[in-house]
């Protein structure tokens, strides 16, 4: 499995409509793609946000994530991408199992 850590910026005066784009557009391109695991968004904090989505192979997290998958989200600047290998993965499921 490979993640892709996307780290962004977001104009406070954007937010909504930058948080509509996420949940209509960029969602549903994501979910749809080929080998998409599972992601996470998480709250932006003085305008920062973040993001981890997995893949099952790094070429298919790079085809899904910006720049490759070509998406704008009004007010959104994209700092940094970077992919890695999930090393070790575990979830609740396994812990109660």
């Amino acid at each position: 499995m490979h993640a892709a850590l996307v780290t962004l910026t977001i104009d406070p005066a954007q937010a909504p409509a930058a948080a509509a784009a996420l949940m209509e557009d960029v969602l549903p391109r994501i979910r749809s793609a080929p080998g998409f695991l599972t992601g996470y968004w998480l709250e932006p904090v003085d305008g920062r946000g973040l993001s981890m989505t997995v893949f099952e192979t790094e070429d298919q997290a790079r085809a899904a994530t910006p720049p490759a998958l070509d998406w704008t989200a009004p007010g959104v600047t994209i700092e940094s991408v970077e992919f890695r290998r999930v090393a070790v993965a575990t979830s609740q499921d396994e812990a109660s199992g």
